[in-house]
């Protein structure tokens, strides 16, 4: 094996040991959000939710109080969402039930403070 061909295998090794470390957050991605445009989701705290015919992700920015939730296949956002309610959201018996309940139309980002991340 070539100097050269032992380096590129290293360096490649390299970069997967360092993204397969890498925490889920920490990997960049943006989605785009329904009346708001594209939302890199990186200080956000994610989650695939299975148990649920409509909602299919959530999204939570503790800091901002941020949701991003992907309804079907829509994402959409809603802003000043304390955590205590995204905590009892994850936890609802229908999840689909307590947005339409507890969070749809209550935390409207054109009433409530859309952050800022710059």
């Amino acid at each position: 094996m070539s100097m050269r061909s032992f380096h590129t295998k290293s360096v490649v090794a390299g970069l997967l040991f360092t993204c397969a470390t890498l925490p889920l957050s920490a990997i960049a991605e943006t989605v785009f959000v329904k009346y708001q445009g594209n939302v890199d989701l990186v200080p956000f705290h994610c989650e695939t939710i299975t148990r649920s015919s409509f909602i299919n992700r959530l999204c939570y920015d503790q800091n901002e109080e941020y949701v991003i939730v992907k309804l079907n296949a829509t994402y959409y956002h809603y802003c000043e969402v304390p955590a205590g309610m995204v905590d009892e959201w994850r936890k609802a018996v229908s999840m689909g039930s307590y947005y339409n309940v507890h969070v749809k139309r209550r935390f409207d980002c054109r009433i409530n403070r859309v952050p800022s991340y710059e």
